[in-house]
Parts: structure tokens; C-alpha cells; sequence
């Protein structure tokens, strides 16, 4: 019940996320495999008028392989998205979050460097608002807990997540982005005990990303786990279902969303 009195006094943010491998979309299995698909424009002009609450753009080589930013990518998107536009990938200076800024980005997502600095993170929340930095998170679980990993689930860090959450929020980050590498590309549902861990743990919103493709499975992580928003990528992408439908399946289980749907009858 407590999750639920939680949720119910915010709006559920409904965002698609697009990951790209430098210029093209792909799909990630578990992380490791990926599998070209179209390029990212067309999708996210598709979300920007669909229902979307926000965007989420990852460029998921860009650490790993230390690949440029794509600025130009970000820009295109950026002038003909009517939604908030979150960006991440390969920032690894604080000059490149002001370069995503400026180039249309609303938020910028931050991840394996600050694993290695938390003070970098802190930097980047002072110089330019905590309402424009997400910190990622990518979680493994281990002997019953989960650790970090970095470079898309592909390296281990020894750290655990519950207390490296927990440091990140003392650092000032008001957003996570937490995402179950063993559910990534599954469909199999969100990490449920992961959610509910951390937000009982800290008192931020999350956004649940990993497994989600079903109308249960957004539903189980805000009710259960307490997410603040569900991150969704294949079951959008490949048209099973629009959000204007889904939106009206969590409204009709009492959770609030952002465009009434229910009331205006927009369900496609």
C-alpha cells in the first residue's frame, strides 16, 4: 500500500526509448547482442505526437567504444520533438553535457564516468540544475543483491547498487535511471525486487528500464516497485500495442497518467 499511496500522487511518465549503435537503431538481447534496425528520426517524430511523456535517446556504444557524440543526431531530433528529449551516451566531460544541451537536449544521462568519479556527477548538478541530469544505473544481480556494471552491462565494478544509490543521491541527483541488465532485451517484466529495493531506499523518482513489454509488466513496476516512469523500447517500436492504449489500461487500474485518455476517448 505504500507504494501505491506513492505513486498515485504523481503522474506516470510513459517513455520510449531509442537506443542507437552510433547512427542506427538497434535491439539489445541481454545487452551483448545487437541487431540493426531503422534509423532514429522517423521513430522519435512518430513518439513526439503519439502520447509519449518523454524521450529517451541512448547511444550505447559511445562509452564502450569511445565513440564522438552524436550531436547532429540529437539536433535533428531535437527540431521536431514536442516532448522532453533526454540524451545519453558517451559523455565523459562536462563540456559534453553542455554540448547536449545545446543541442536540443532536456536532459542528460550520465553513467560510467561517474562510477569512477562521483564528484564529476555533483559537478555537472551544479554548473547546470539538477533538473537536467539523470544518472544511470546498470545493475547485475549477484548472491542476492546487485552490483553496478558499466559499459552496457559488459564490465564488472565490485560496487553495490543499493549503496551506490545511495551515494548518488547525497551527491545530489534527484532522477535515476535504473536499469536490470539480466531483464534487458528479455521481456520477460522489469526487475521488481530491484525497484522496490531502491524506492524504498531513496526518495527520488525512478524510471524502471529492462524487460518491460507488456501492459502487467508497467503496471507491476509502478505498483510494486514504485517507479516514477517505465522506460519501453521493442514492444513501441514494433507497433504491439500504441501508447494511447496503454495509457488506458494503467488509468483504468488507478494510476495516474499524464494525458487523460480515459476521459477525452483518444484510445486508438
Amino acid at each position: 500500500m505504500e507504494y501505491w499511496l506513492k505513486m498515485t500522487s504523481l503522474s506516470v511518465r510513459i517513455i520510449p526509448c531509442i537506443d542507437v549503435n552510433y547512427n542506427r537503431m538497434v535491439k539489445r538481447t541481454r545487452s551483448s547482442n545487437l541487431t540493426s534496425i531503422e534509423s532514429p528520426t522517423l521513430l522519435a517524430n512518430k513518439y513526439s505526437v503519439s502520447g509519449a511523456d518523454e524521450l529517451c535517446f541512448l547511444n550505447i556504444a559511445a562509452s564502450a567504444a569511445k565513440k564522438i557524440i552524436l550531436y547532429d543526431t540529437i539536433s535533428r531530433i531535437s527540431e521536431s520533438c514536442f516532448i522532453p528529449l533526454t540524451v545519453g551516451g558517451g559523455v565523459r566531460k562536462i563540456k559534453d553535457v553542455g554540448n547536449l544541451l545545446k543541442a536540443g537536449a532536456d536532459k542528460v544521462v550520465i553513467n560510467s564516468v561517474s562510477i569512477a568519479n562521483l564528484k564529476f556527477i555533483a559537478n555537472c548538478i551544479e554548473r547546470f540544475g539538477g533538473q537536467c541530469i539523470v544518472s544511470s544505473v546498470d545493475c547485475k544481480a549477484i548472491n542476492g543483491t546487485w552490483e553496478v556494471v558499466s559499459h552496457n552491462g559488459l564490465r564488472s565494478t565490485g560496487i553495490d547498487a543499493l549503496d551506490y544509490i545511495c551515494r548518488l543521491v547525497q551527491y545530489g541527483v534527484n532522477e535515476i535511471l535504473l536499469t536490470s541488465i539480466d531483464r534487458y532485451g528479455t521481456n520477460d517484466g522489469y526487475d521488481i525486487a530491484l525497484l522496490k529495493s531502491v524506492s524504498q531506499l531513496v526518495n527520488v523518482p525512478i524510471i524502471a528500464s529492462g524487460g518491460g513489454s507488456e501492459f502487467r509488466h508497467v503496471a507491476s513496476a509502478i505498483i510494486e516497485g514504485g517507479a516514477s516512469a517505465v522506460l519501453l523500447a521493442s514492444a513501441l517500436h514494433h507497433n504491439r500495442y500504441s501508447i494511447s492504449q496503454l495509457k488506458y489500461f494503467l488509468g483504468k487500474c488507478g494510476i495516474l497518467i499524464r494525458d487523460d485518455y480515459i476521459n477525452n476517448g483518444l484510445l486508438d
